[in-house]
């Protein structure tokens, strides 16, 4: 049995010059992630959302802001995680000067926030686990693609 998924996701970019829609996909391959999408025109591929270059070159996306919504299952009920990812000016190591992620969990009626996060997703949708009642469990698969 083959451990490969895609999943894509719909959502907006925003930066100095405008903002357009955009997909972004995930592949997973065993232990493998890889994160695309294209940005007026240019290709953009990563080991994780904030982890985002140029393909070919590696040059990382910087003073941006990334907006899409994942849906998903938490305790077998249809749930939809927003995701905001703020991507600091261009530092001179070229990478952005910070990288901030903020998860929102609508559930039940309810919404959960992760908070500022550095980017990384585990641990901002750690935060929102820890905020659910008791023996709430959310969907596994949506951690192998994030």
């Amino acid at each position: 049995m083959s451990s490969e998924s895609t999943e894509v996701w719909t959502g907006w970019y925003r930066d100095r010059r405008g903002a357009e829609a955009i997909a972004l996909t995930v592949a997973v391959a065993g232990e493998t992630r890889e994160v695309r999408t294209r940005i007026r025109g240019v290709e953009y591929e990563g080991p994780s959302f904030a982890a985002l270059g140029v393909a070919g070159s590696g040059e990382a996306l910087a003073g941006s802001v990334l907006e899409w919504d994942m849906g998903m299952a938490v305790s077998a009920q249809p749930a939809t995680l927003s995701c905001l990812l703020t991507l600091g000016d261009r530092a001179p190591d070229g990478r952005p000067e910070r990288v901030d992620l903020n998860l929102t969990l609508h559930f039940g009626g309810a919404a959960y926030e992760s908070g500022i996060a550095g980017g990384d997703f585990d641990e901002a949708l750690g935060r929102i686990r820890r905020q659910l009642p008791p023996g709430t469990t959310i969907d596994g698969r949506l951690l192998e693609t994030a």
